[in-house]
């Protein structure tokens, strides 16, 4: 059994990973997914959702959780943030969108004062080694979400990949 850092009880602790690009076409019943998503954590046990506050997934998850807080009051939003500026180069919507997420989050953990190559697996590991459940949107063979899922499937986290309509 893993044990409790920072507070985050893993057994009761679920993240979430995926893509940054999201097809538009994808966004609204994919949001419907997030939220069925997260009742059902809710209904086995999770009260805590770590998102990694990045672009695409991150941001709908954390929303998502944000939303469900009005239903769900015992649940609590974490924000594993991989560096201080990781939003240095985003668009100007974007970074006011990061802002009220961060700004609802019940806790913000920032791992790395500075971005160094690295620093997003870091987060992803950081992640699913503080839980038991993980939800994504995973669409490709490669890359970051990717291997983030990989990562929780050997750790035997459950993983819902909730990608497909």
């Amino acid at each position: 059994m893993k044990n409790s850092i920072d507070g985050i009880i893993p057994a009761c602790t679920c993240c979430f990973t995926g893509h940054r690009k999201i097809p538009y076409e994808d966004s609204e019943w994919l949001k419907k997914r997030i939220h069925q998503a997260i009742v059902y954590c809710c209904s086995n046990g999770i009260t805590t959702f770590i998102a990694g506050g990045a672009l695409g997934f991150d941001t709908l998850a954390a929303a998502a959780v944000i939303e469900e807080k009005e239903r769900h009051p015992e649940i609590m939003l974490v924000l594993a943030l991989p560096c201080r500026d990781q939003t240095k180069f985003w668009a100007k919507e974007d970074r006011s969108v990061y802002a009220f997420i961060e700004k609802k989050a019940d806790r913000v953990m920032l791992l790395s004062e500075q971005y160094y190559s690295g620093c997003m697996q870091t987060r992803n590991k950081f992640m699913v080694d503080n839980s038991a459940y993980c939800v994504c949107y995973l669409k490709e063979t490669y890359g970051g979400t990717y291997n983030t899922v990989k990562y929780a499937k050997s750790e035997g986290l459950k993983v819902f990949n909730i990608a497909k309509r």
